[in-house]
């Protein structure tokens, strides 16, 4: 999730565990345990751009580091607030409270973390929530402000209710997102029925900043199918799906080179590629696509969120992240919202996978 949205609970967990004894200073140090586990991205100017992939939401989101960092920051911070009468036992479950929540709500993002590591480097992604999500973040941010205004141990009880309200409500969100996902992912899997369409596997995820409209995607090995789906749709409402070639033979000629290795592993499979001039051209189809519309009256132009350059002649960092740039977010927005209350044709339009350097749009199929 974003620095917000941690250093939000990381607030949240200080207060919880540690308010009585610290009051407001205990809202300082959540905030800063929160946001610990993400300090891993110090390391990146030392690191080539597979590297940092790897290393990112790794050790440092790890249950192994955690217990580790519990256990020896405990008695040093119950040093520092001996005045406090805060006991070892006490500061070692702040520290283990605040990391582990961060790297929990990190889990609910399509992203996932390496929570086994070194024991496993697959990653735990549950995909119920998208990385920046308002409706989830504002109740925290809310609670924190408002209890920087109680300052004394007199007000304990209001600050408790506070706090319980904030938390609540942001809990509650994450069982909706959860409820949400079944509900769309039953859906998607009737309209694949329907069609007798086999496949290998398939995942859902929230589109941008909601859980009311949900992308799916279906891997059926050398092709992937790419659906959208509102919650307010009725049950037998036909998906329209966009094929995306996968062309994965494309990579064989690299197969063995470890920055294509690296990509392999984090899109664990859910990856499509193109040549071009220079190299090969790696999209992950998990993290969705940008969509620019008016290019060609008519189309609908698709820029994957994650994708990559791989230059084997390149001197320095082989890896190049193509990242998208969204020129108009308000519309962007606005176009997420028509599809959520099904104004479909503000959506559509003949689907176009572009962002391949070098490389013309390239037309999809699509399936009504």
């Amino acid at each position: 999730m974003d620095s917000i949205t941690q250093a939000a609970l990381g607030a949240a967990i200080g207060e919880a565990v540690l308010g009585r004894k610290l009051g407001n200073r205990a809202i300082g140090w959540g905030l800063l345990f929160g946001t610990l586990p993400d300090l891993d991205v110090i390391f990146n100017p030392f690191l080539d751009s597979a590297r940092e992939l790897a290393f990112h939401r790794g050790p440092s989101h790890s249950l192994l580091l955690m217990v580790i960092a519990s256990f020896a920051l405990a008695k040093p911070l119950a040093k520092l607030w001996k005045k406090n009468k805060v006991h070892p036992a006490l500061a070692g479950a702040f520290v283990f409270l605040a990391w582990s929540t961060h790297v929990l709500i990190d889990c609910f993002t399509v992203y996932g973390t390496s929570v086994l590591w070194p024991f496993s480097e697959t990653r735990v992604a549950l995909n119920n929530l998208f990385i920046i999500d308002p409706l989830y973040t504002l109740p925290l941010v809310v609670s924190i402000a408002w209890l920087a205004f109680y300052r004394t141990k007199k007000t304990q009880k209001k600050r408790t209710k506070i706090l319980t309200w904030g938390l609540g409500l942001s809990t509650l969100y994450i069982g909706f997102s959860f409820c949400m996902k079944s509900w769309v992912s039953a859906a998607f899997e009737r309209d694949l029925a329907r069609r007798e369409i086999t496949y290998e596997r398939r995942m859902e995820a929230p589109t941008a900043f909601n859980t009311l409209l949900w992308r799916s995607v279906v891997d059926k090995g050398d092709e992937f199918w790419v659906g959208y789906r509102s919650v307010f749709e009725m049950p037998d409402t036909p998906i329209r799906w966009t094929v995306y070639p996968a062309e994965k033979e494309v990579i064989a000629p690299f197969a063995s080179e470890r920055e294509v290795q690296t990509l392999q592993w984090f899109s664990r499979g859910w990856w499509i590629s193109r040549p071009h001039a220079d190299g090969i051209w790696i999209a992950d189809m998990r993290f969705g696509e940008g969509r620019a519309y008016g290019a060609k009256p008519g189309t609908v132009d698709s820029r994957m969120v994650f994708s990559w350059s791989f230059i084997p002649d390149g001197l320095g960092d082989r890896l190049k992240s193509s990242p998208i740039s969204v020129r108009e977010p308000k519309l962007m927005l606005q176009k997420i919202f028509y599809r959520i209350v099904l104004k479909e044709d503000e959506w559509r339009g003949k689907p176009r996978l572009a962002g391949v350097p070098g490389r013309l749009p390239e037309y999809l199929r699509y399936i009504e």
